[in-house]
């Protein structure tokens, strides 16, 4: 299948270096257009969670050790024609696939320039069925932080999307996408992992209620109008807050929002993210995931805004992947930070219920990629036997034109022509399989034999 994912989670890495492996904003794009010359298509997923390429290694592939790429070398003219000539068979062995992902591997160091011995222990790998497993469960939601939560499906539709923009998704990876979304929307449908109300605007909305319970005298401050905001912001309104502010840099989009938020007795305001030290001491509560690079509210704007309040406590959630919020604000006193990670502690209630229903989504998870690796292998299958049919036919048409040019010569003999054409097409045609043959037979793999063997009895049989 020749597919590959490689990448980091909240399993295998902690929050400090995610945010150091985040693909995000035009990061994205240029990622995307350098792995062109290294795949045959390419996806790049990276939320608050997780940091995921998910590729197809090139069908051609050197069998011979290259030194691995750098970012300077991906965007170097040469390099395509390079790999190019490299390329020596269609055939892709074990070591050569490995050879390719330790190329991605440091073409992903480099490109966020950092070493690669750092980030390698924190990498997970996963090929073939494996791969397609691994994807298949993310768009489940059975791989993330909330189990069964919807949202990852949304975010790696958002991924396939700007692939398909950027000319990378290639026909065969976009056909296993399509097998992948329709999957998950079985795994869904036929499952129970996701009909419990367990997410993180959910478990963001919980940590509302154990530390406030005024809640109609209380302003929610929400810092980004993007869908994990609007979730969060949806959940912790509905919860009965009185007032809500939100801060964002497309006015658009927050007026978007606070049009669905405003109801009789909430006030919902809308400033711009410049206003954002000002408004911060008006905030009881917190919500921030900007996709920003640089940091949004720092320690000291904390201590100015905590100074103006007269010390009432804040809850700060900090969704973001690079964080939006300085870590160290979790050092001040009435100042209640929470990260993506720490949020992992506080969700309970309807996730045992999932694990339950998880179970189910699991075996059935195995089944369909099961019968995706078939549908795969039959769709190859065809190529195949095009590919064979064309050669095939290349050998006839070639065979037939020497035999009329013999045919066109003086005292040539049709009948001796037409017999050695039957006698050279009888051997073009059964080479193949005869081939086969001896070879099963000589390294003793009677189950191929007898399938070969009854295989051609029953084609000929057929006429």
């Amino acid at each position: 299948m020749r597919l590959v994912v490689i990448g980091v989670n909240h399993k295998t890495a902690p929050v400090a270096l995610r945010e150091r492996l985040a693909l995000v904003g035009e990061d994205v794009a240029i990622a995307l257009e350098q792995l062109e010359v290294l795949t045959d298509g390419t996806v790049i997923v990276s939320t608050c969670n997780r940091t995921e390429i998910y590729a197809l290694v090139p069908q051609t592939l050197s069998q011979q050790a290259v030194a691995s790429p750098t970012v300077d070398d991906v965007t170097s003219p040469s390099f395509s024609s390079n790999t190019s000539n490299a390329a020596l068979s269609t055939n892709i062995s074990s070591a050569a696939i490995s050879a390719h992902i330790m190329k991605i591997k440091t073409w992903l160091a480099d490109f966020k320039q950092l070493s690669l011995t750092e980030i390698d222990p924190y990498l997970y790998v996963h090929r073939d069925t494996h791969a397609l497993t691994h994807w298949l469960r993310v768009a489940a939601g059975l791989d993330s932080m909330i189990l069964g939560e919807p949202q990852i499906l949304g975010q790696i539709k958002r991924s396939v999307h700007m692939a398909q923009e950027q000319k990378v998704l290639s026909n065969q990876l976009g056909w296993i996408v399509d097998q992948v979304f329709a999957a998950a929307k079985r795994v869904r449908n036929e499952t129970k992992v996701g009909a419990q109300a367990v997410s993180l605007s959910f478990a963001a909305a919980k940590l509302v209620t154990q530390i406030f319970d005024d809640l109609p005298n209380r302003t929610l401050l929400v810092v980004a109008a993007g869908e994990m905001n609007r979730l969060v912001a949806t959940h912790i309104a509905g919860l009965g807050v009185g007032r809500v502010i939100i801060c964002n840099r497309n006015p658009e989009r927050a007026e978007a929002l606070a049009a669905e938020l405003r109801k009789p007795g909430r006030q919902v305001e809308v400033r711009t993210l410049q206003a954002l030290p000002q408004v911060l001491a008006e905030a009881d509560i917190v919500s921030s995931c900007s996709g920003s690079m640089d940091l949004l509210i720092d320690k000291t704007m904390t201590l100015q805004a905590l100074k103006r309040r007269r010390y009432q406590p804040m809850l700060m959630i900090d969704l973001a992947v690079p964080r939006d919020i300085d870590s160290t604000v979790s050092r001040i006193d009435d100042v209640y930070l929470y990260s993506v990670d720490d949020l992992q502690h506080v969700i309970a209630g309807n996730i045992e219920q999932r694990r339950q229903a998880a179970v189910d989504a699991e075996l059935l998870v195995s089944q369909l990629v099961v019968e995706m690796d078939r549908r795969f292998q039959v769709r190859q299958v065809g190529k195949d036997i095009q590919q064979y049919r064309e050669r095939t036919h290349d050998q006839v048409d070639k065979l037939l034109n020497e035999s009329i040019a013999k045919l066109n010569a003086e005292g040539a003999s049709p009948e001796d022509i037409i017999a050695e054409l039957s006698r050279r097409l009888t051997q073009t045609l059964t080479h193949a399989p005869s081939k086969l043959m001896r070879k099963a037979a000589r390294e003793g793999d009677s189950e191929l034999l007898d399938f070969v063997v009854s295989g051609l009895k029953d084609a000929n049989r057929g006429h």
